[in-house]
């Protein structure tokens, strides 16, 4: 396929991201010409302006929990939609400059989730380095080899782009470490339902009266929709003020998803539709009795007989 026929896709750059890794795992890889951008907006920004078709971003960590810059992004400004996700297992090394030794090491920068994930491992094995933020692993890195910093660390495969050397591999905190990806589009129509799909929103607190949060939760739960994930997250108008990202099991088009999307469009201050998409776990959902699609419809049959008076 020709460069200019590609499909672009936006990531967290420079090149050697984990995030342009995952955008290289999708199926599709070959068909695309993945964009750098410094950060999470500016690759948002670009899907939004139509310079790329879709963006790959981070948006939840097994050891450290959510990507708030993803999150938030996805709650305000224009709205964009999730159609994929994807799960990328997370390991990291330690890359310096040729010739660099353990001892020599006084500086070590990466992405702030970073950090988190190998903070024992760099008590133990470096315990006076200072710890420095960058835009990206990938950024840390490149600052590496232009002598900013003494190490990075950042995905194995990255040292070769930027002249590094692994000076110690696999560094982690916890094993099995994965990161959760997912690629935004502008809104259209949800993808079609797998069976095994997952739905994300955004939802604010009307006023803030005592049980308002359970109220929200009601919602899932008459329906029997189980929730996978539910994070609170400040608005930023004042101390106080948050609204909820939540990801549920199903699809908006299964009835008890919808049914309970419609309760809180009409109960909360706001609703931000995110997208319903493939599970990359392919786990199937929990769907207790009297709330399969078949069932909905049974009710709804029967509710509008008794209106006709055909009881």
């Amino acid at each position: 396929m020709s460069h200019a026929s590609r499909r672009r896709y936006a990531y967290l750059g420079p090149s050697g991201t984990f995030t342009e890794a995952a955008l290289l795992s999708l199926p599709e890889a070959e068909q695309i010409e993945g964009v750098a951008y410094p950060s999470v907006p500016a690759a948002f920004d670009a899907v939004r302006g139509g310079e790329c078709e879709a963006a790959v971003a981070a948006i939840e960590s097994s050891v450290e929990g959510a990507v708030t810059a993803t999150i938030d992004e996805l709650a305000s400004g224009e709205p964009l939609m999730i159609v994929r996700e994807l799960l990328l297992p997370i390991s990291f090394a330690l890359l310096v400059r040729p010739g660099t030794d353990l001892d020599s090491v006084k500086t070590v920068a990466s992405h702030p989730v970073a950090m988190p994930q190998c903070r024992r491992w760099l008590g133990q094995e470096l315990p006076d380095v200072r710890w420095e933020t960058a835009a990206s692993n990938a950024e840390a890195a490149r600052q590496v080899r232009d002598g900013v910093f003494d190490a990075a660390l950042a995905g194995a495969f990255t040292a070769a782009r930027y002249g590094l050397e692994v000076l110690a591999d696999d560094v982690h905190d916890n094993v099995g470490a994965q990161t959760r990806f997912v690629v935004v589009t502008r809104p259209g129509t949800p993808t079609e339902p797998s069976g095994l799909d997952k739905t994300s929103i955004t939802v604010g607190l009307r006023d803030n009266h005592p049980g308002e949060l359970m109220e929200i939760l009601e919602e899932f739960a008459r329906r029997g929709v189980n929730l996978c994930r539910i994070e609170s997250r400040p608005t930023g108008e004042a101390m106080g003020k948050y609204y909820f990202c939540i990801d549920c099991e199903g699809h908006i088009a299964d009835e008890r998803v919808g049914e309970a999307l419609l309760g809180l469009r009409r109960n909360s201050a706001h609703l931000r539709f995110l997208g319903s998409y493939p599970r990359a776990d392919r786990q199937a959902p929990t769907i207790r009795p009297g709330n399969t699609d078949e069932e909905f419809a049974a009710a709804r049959n029967w509710l509008a007989a008794v209106r006709d008076g055909n009881r």
